[in-house]
């Protein structure tokens, strides 16, 4: 067996474990993707789904690609787009009742209603497709057992690479469902409560921004995505903030002059949302200048990444196999030897006598050592 087939078959364990344990969401996309890559060859990647609020939301590799996706979401881009090409891309509801289950290749000429000529006149071609490289596609629809669609992973090729194989195609479509299973939304950690950072916003109550700490400067582009174009003055803010600063100017029409703060029986405005760099909160509070002339609204941006997530990525370059690696993480999650046992199938003898050697290869004494040698210092909230 060589090399390059034992890593394939590894990685396709890695995802079969990933499917097996008790967290699944977006944020797993980028474990997905190193799997990914020992398996099939791309160039890029990216992985796209419905965000929280109906906006189509993921995650985007390639650089170039993801410095044009404000600008693929621009109006006229759009409906340049529709012109030119036979169907959006970001169709999920469309592109899942042709292709669930599986996999199919795309090339830009295929999707065409117009001529090149005309392809490489348009604004659609010239914002999106000649920056980002766009040549050929390999997409897998994802759905759950019910038929309701994810989203869609899409790996790129660039000019002058090969087109995807037959084989490729059929290796891809075989991991659909196990694909799927990881990345379905699931529920949040219980009592996870470790934040990963936070930063903060000043902006006018109208929404011009004013000043951002170093920290929130980095949240940003994670929170947002594409949404954010950088001091937002490349367009309007994002849904989030703009909805609340609607309802802190709400909160504050409905609060009786002099009313301490929850005398009106509203709370300060927050929100809170998933994407695949994890969870964020949005808390907006009211400030005054000097002597109370003028005003300024302060938003608190904070983001927290859940445990099993974070233990699956430290997890992920330790010299550990595929089971130690699964015994470290539910021994770090918490769980009990009873439970350990009926997840891994094996023997209570087992189990110590696997975990006794987990220990001895981390350096650790016990379940407290193992949590401190996978576990970064969080802020907590």
């Amino acid at each position: 067996m060589s090399a390059a087939h034992r890593a394939r078959q590894h990685a396709i364990a890695r995802l079969h474990e990933m499917a097996c344990l008790d967290i699944s969401g977006p944020q797993l996309v980028v474990p997905v993707l190193r799997e990914l890559r020992h398996i099939v060859a791309f160039d890029s990647c990216g992985y796209f789904h419905p965000g929280d609020d109906g906006v189509p939301d993921g995650y985007v590799e390639n650089p170039a690609l993801l410095a044009v996706m404000p600008d693929y979401f621009d109006a006229h881009v759009q409906r340049s787009e529709g012109l030119v090409l036979s169907r959006r891309l970001d169709n999920f509801s469309e592109t899942v009742a042709r292709y669930q289950r599986r996999p199919w290749v795309l090339e830009p000429g295929q999707l065409l209603k117009v001529s090149r000529a005309e392809l490489y006149r348009s604004d659609y071609y010239e914002a999106i497709m000649r920056p980002a490289d766009l040549s050929t596609w390999a997409v897998l629809a994802l759905c759950t057992p019910q038929g309701r669609g994810l989203g869609k992973l899409m790996l790129f090729r660039h000019t002058g690479a090969p087109p995807f194989t037959p084989d490729e195609l059929a290796t891809l479509a075989s991991l659909d469902a196990c694909l799927a299973r990881v990345l379905q939304p699931g529920e949040p950690d219980a009592g996870d409560d470790g934040i990963q950072a936070s930063g903060l916003l000043v902006v006018t109550p109208e929404g011009r921004l004013l000043w951002t700490s170093p920290e929130a400067e980095r949240l940003l582009p994670l929170a947002f995505g594409w949404r954010w174009r950088g001091a937002g003055t490349r367009g309007p803010l994002p849904h989030a903030v703009q909805w609340v600063l609607q309802r802190l100017q709400w909160t504050r029409q409905h609060t009786q002059p002099g009313a301490r703060r929850g005398e009106s029986g509203t709370a300060l405005p927050q929100m809170q949302w998933h994407n695949t760099n994890g969870t964020f909160s949005l808390r907006a509070t009211r400030l005054l200048a000097a002597g109370g002339q003028g005003e300024a609204v302060a938003l608190h941006l904070t983001q927290r990444v859940p445990l099993g997530t974070r233990l699956l990525a430290a997890l992920q370059p330790l010299p550990l196999s595929r089971r130690q690696r699964e015994l470290a993480y539910w021994i770090a999650r918490g769980c009990s030897e009873s439970q350990i046992v009926a997840r891994m199938g094996i023997s209570t003898p087992t189990l110590v006598y696997h975990r006794r050697a987990l220990y001895e290869r981390l350096q650790v004494q016990d379940r407290r050592g193992l949590l401190a040698r996978l576990s970064p210092p969080t802020q907590r909230g």
